[in-house]
């Protein structure tokens, strides 16, 4: 039985799909397999240079965690925070005619040597009085950071503006005594020693020779840019 040149092309035809088609199941698991890892390779190249800017900006971060550090209040151990904190809301809230009507105090938190303290509020008023409040409550310092905002109109009052948010708190604890009051961390002063007079009977030192010159200290180096 021999076959016309049309069905023998048609046959080679059949023949050539079938093998690519075998050929590509067999390599797809390969290829999915290769274009994973060539993701993963472009992922770990990220974080690497990531990592690297980080290390590169460790002492401005260290100089700036020590300047906000120097801002925040201390409390003695033990002491109960929520009061003080509480104390500036209020006095804030009345000072922009804020009403809080419901607050939720929190757990302290540590991270660190830094101590977090959380209150969920609801509150209600104008919108140009919460705004702000809000952004005086941002100025408060390191210490007061508004987090979870939430906005509503009011239903019952025209102009009016209803919503929740969580106040987060930042301090530090140490040995500042019994009282609520925070105390702020100051460097320890340098104890002089005043001179002990020489008796009365004792020879006169000899006059001190001329001083050196003292050379005067490199400048110290410029931090790395980031």
């Amino acid at each position: 039985m021999s076959l016309s040149r049309h069905e023998q092309n048609l046959a080679a035809a059949t023949l050539l799909v079938a093998l690519f088609g075998i050929l590509g199941l067999k390599l797809r698991p390969g290829l999915e397999a290769w274009r994973e890892r060539i993701a993963r390779l472009e992922s770990l190249r990220r974080e690497r240079t990531a990592a690297r800017e980080l290390i590169e900006m460790g002492p401005q971060w260290r100089e700036h965690y020590d300047e906000v550090r120097n801002q925040m209040p201390v409390f003695g151990n033990g002491v109960q925070v929520d009061t003080y904190w509480m104390s500036i809301m209020d006095r804030l809230a009345d000072e922009y005619s804020v009403s809080i009507t419901r607050r939720n105090v929190g757990r302290e938190a540590r991270v660190g040597d830094v101590y977090e303290f959380t209150t969920d509020c609801q509150w209600e008023g104008p919108l140009d009085a919460v705004a702000k409040f809000l952004c005086a409550l941002q100025d408060a310092g390191a210490m007061l950071d508004v987090r979870d905002l939430v906005l509503r109109t009011h239903g019952n009052r025209k102009g009016f503006l209803r919503g929740s948010f969580t106040l987060y708190c930042a301090y530090m604890r140490g040995e500042t005594g019994d009282s609520s009051e925070p105390m702020s961390p100051e460097p320890p002063k340098a104890e002089t020693a005043s001179p002990e007079a020489p008796p009365a009977d004792s020879p006169a030192p000899p006059s001190p020779a001329p001083a050196a010159p003292i050379p005067p200290e490199p400048a110290p180096p410029s931090p790395p840019e980031p």
